[in-house]
């Protein structure tokens, strides 16, 4: 029945909007079979920049600027949070991975799962939405995770990328459009243990996916240019 209004709607949506956003260029690709193109606009998200950000959040969690990576997201399978938990506790890291989410090991079995398999160097530090204390864990962290496998322009990726966090991400399209050059990617569990080791050991590459993933945040995700594009679009519809 869900899915049922939800295709309704959908159809609706097509037949009767002036036009339709997609936030991400395959997400475009889909919505043209179900509309012609003229219909059609690709805007994404946006995010602030974060060119900063006090330590005494990160202290405050007892956790050290710059040795601990970050994996914001919900946690479910869809997001690659077992795969990359398992990766993570292949070996020791001698960094924290803190894990921002939901998490209910009583009561949700995929959550049971994850911490069966976590090491000790996991942290479950559960939902946190006070914006500065997230930026602050972003800024300070060492490497953002990313492990979401479907949708289009993802908001934390794209907030991670804003803090200057080297990315490593699942395989996919939409990954690899959003963060480009400043990402290693996975598509196993084995390929992201080895990305983990990489990345910590390499400060080098560090530095370049750090450049790389700032370039390409200024490049398209800010909310200037986001606010832009749809100041245009709106634009059109006056003239």
């Amino acid at each position: 029945m869900k899915q049922g209004i939800l295709y309704v709607n959908e159809r609706f949506a097509a037949l009767f909007g002036n036009q339709l956003i997609a936030d991400h260029p395959e997400i475009k690709t889909y919505l043209l079979t179900r509309a012609p193109e003229r219909k059609i606009s690709t805007i994404t998200y946006g995010a602030d920049p974060v060119p900063d950000a006090p330590k005494r959040y990160v202290e405050a969690m007892n956790l050290e600027p710059g040795q601990y990576l970050t994996l914001i997201a919900r946690l479910i399978p869809e997001n690659s949070i077992l795969e990359l938990v398992r990766a993570y506790s292949a070996r020791r890291r001698d960094h924290k991975l803190v894990i921002l989410g939901k998490f209910d090991p009583q009561g949700d079995d995929y959550h049971r799962r994850i911490k069966e398999i976590a090491s000790e160097e996991v942290r479950f530090a559960g939902p946190i939405y006070d914006k500065e204390t997230v930026q602050a864990l972003r800024f300070h962290g060492k490497v953002y995770l990313h492990g979401h496998t479907v949708g289009g322009t993802n908001p934390s990726l794209i907030e991670a990328m804003a803090a200057g966090n080297p990315v490593i991400a699942h395989d996919n399209k939409y990954n690899q459009w959003v963060a480009g050059a400043g990402a290693l990617y996975f598509d196993t569990v084995e390929a992201a243990d080895r990305q983990i080791s990489l990345l910590l050991s390499d400060e080098s590459l560090r530095k370049r996916l750090r450049a790389a993933v700032l370039s390409r945040f200024n490049e398209e995700f800010t909310w200037e240019r986001v606010a832009g594009q749809y100041e245009k679009l709106l634009s059109a519809f006056l003239d």
